[in-house]
């Protein structure tokens, strides 16, 4: 949620176990940018990450996280040659080069479209030359070429050179759950049972296919096309587990984003499928009420918070949320994989079947609304407040090492000096 998050990436199976914990941070400017001449978001699409951002109008990052303004700004035409200069030539014959909509640690998604049909798509691009981005590629494609269903996105066609992969997909630019939610006015339960239904639909396909999502959240979720009838998404396959034929169904990768992992990931117990089930529980949650239901800047007291399933309901808006809905969230957040529901189950709960219609219809938008954004101010003024610190260390540590060396140049010089003497 907001300026920054930090994702617990996969290492490669080993018979021990270690975290490769990696710090993804807010894209606050293009200085050192490889990409820096890439044409900027025309706002016209959401493949983006981050969770989760206010709605256009306001702007609660404008003191930390907005760009660094370039002193002359280059000519639009110039951008562009150098921006479709970044992309093989068999993907520029086909499909031309609109803008880039998105960034990730070892990839860029920019929106596209085909020459031929004028069908608008998005190309996620992955620099393969580095080795984390090597293995996200080959996990998502693995799983991408697998599936086919209407809440999943879908995989075109793909372009693969010697550094980088291209992989053209179905754009989807009705933007991110949550920008939804702000930007509508009224959001009730029954909304939210129609969010979970198409969500927990794509997930039981996924889990009868043997695949594992493993980084399911809000920003991974978007929305097809801005309509009201627009369905939901589910995106962002990197971190994927696809179970071949014969193996077992047993994972032990540690890997996630940190309020979203199950307790089971957390003491390196081999785990199943039902930790997409827990990050359900926690979208869930998120979805009646703008808050995380585990929540630390502290990892070590966040991950002790989830190992006891230590969570509450207070606090606007919960005393209008039906308690039909807090089973769901309570079958969902169990520490006990065995107990928690699956996608089927999950199905199947009267709060979900019911589309709430026995509960409450009270309009949850204000409070949800005003706790995420809440949030989401405050995280970028936490990532502020964190880049202000390593800057300060770095200014020291610069100040210290320029005086080191202005002695040695002085001790250089006098043992000279005694030399020529």
């Amino acid at each position: 949620m907001g300026c920054g998050t930090s994702k617990v990436l996969p290492e490669p199976p080993k018979d021990v176990h270690l975290d490769l914990v990696k710090k993804v941070e807010p894209y606050c400017g293009y200085k050192n940018d490889i990409y820096k001449h890439f044409i900027k978001d025309d706002g016209g699409d959401a493949i983006k990450s981050g969770f989760p951002s206010p709605p256009r109008h306001t702007n609660p990052y404008a003191s930390g996280c907005s760009p660094t303004r370039l002193e002359q700004p280059e000519p639009r035409k110039n951008r562009v040659a150098k921006y479709r200069a970044k992309f093989d030539p068999r993907v520029t014959a086909k499909y031309d080069i609109k803008a880039l909509i998105g960034r990730g640690s070892f990839s860029r998604v920019v929106r596209v479209e085909h020459k031929a049909t004028k069908q608008p798509y998005a190309i996620k691009m992955i620099e393969t030359k580095y080795r984390e981005g090597r293995e996200v590629c080959e996990s998502e494609l693995c799983v991408l070429r697998r599936v086919r269903h209407t809440n999943i996105i879908q995989l075109i066609e793909v372009f693969e050179t010697q550094e980088r992969v291209y992989m053209v997909m179905e754009l989807a630019t009705g933007g991110e759950l949550f920008d939804r939610i702000i930007a509508k006015g009224s959001f009730t339960e029954r909304d939210a049972t129609r969010v979970l239904q198409m969500v927990l639909d794509g997930v039981k396909y996924l889990h009868t296919l043997g695949i594992t999502h493993r980084d399911l959240k809000p920003e991974n979720l978007l929305y097809y096309h801005p309509g009201m009838d627009s369905k939901i998404m589910i995106t962002d396959f990197g971190l994927a587990s696809a179970r071949k034929k014969g193996d077992d169904c047993l994972m032990k990768t540690t890997c996630g984003t940190p309020e979203y992992i199950a307790p089971e990931i957390l003491v390196r117990k081999p785990y199943t499928n039902s930790v997409d089930m827990w990050a359900l529980g926690v979208i869930s949650y998120i979805l009646l009420s703008g808050t995380m239901p585990f929540e630390d800047d502290n990892r070590t007291r966040l991950y002790r918070q989830i190992l006891k399933g230590k969570y509450s309901y207070s606090g606007e808006p919960w005393p209008s949320v039906s308690n039909l809905a807090k089973d769901f969230i309570d079958r969902l957040l169990t520490v006990d994989p065995a107990d928690r529901m699956t996608a089927l189950q999950a199905l199947k709960h009267p709060w979900v079947v019911s589309m709430a219609a026995s509960s409450s219809m009270k309009n949850l938008h204000r409070s949800i609304s005003q706790n995420l954004l809440k949030r989401a101010s405050s995280r970028c003024q936490s990532t502020k407040s964190a880049q202000s610190t390593r800057s300060s260390r770095s200014t020291k540590s610069n100040k210290s090492r320029r005086v080191r060396e202005r002695e040695l140049r002085e001790l250089n010089l006098r043992y000279q000096q005694q030399y020529n003497g």
